[in-house]
């Protein structure tokens, strides 16, 4: 009997294009533990980071934070019609 092919401890909760263009950050917190970081939330705004999604799994918040990878240079050579 073949056994079925082992799968992921959990999907990522992002597509996988966004990899391409940004640095992303995935963060596990049960609602009570979201709700007391707001003020950590506010801080990764001002360096950059943007709350690009927010996802329930199971008694979980799922958050993705991301950062495009042009952000992270922080000056780019190109103009914006490049």
């Amino acid at each position: 009997m073949a056994l079925p092919p082992p799968t992921s401890p959990t999907p990522k909760p992002y597509p996988p294009q966004w990899e391409a263009v940004a640095d992303l950050r995935v963060f596990r917190a049960t609602s009570e533990e979201w709700e007391k970081l707001i003020g950590w939330r506010a801080d990764m705004g001002k360096r950059g980071w943007k709350l690009l999604r927010v996802s329930s799994d199971g008694p979980e918040m799922v958050a993705v934070f991301g950062r495009t990878k042009t952000d992270r240079a922080g000056t780019s050579t190109r103009g914006p019609d490049a």
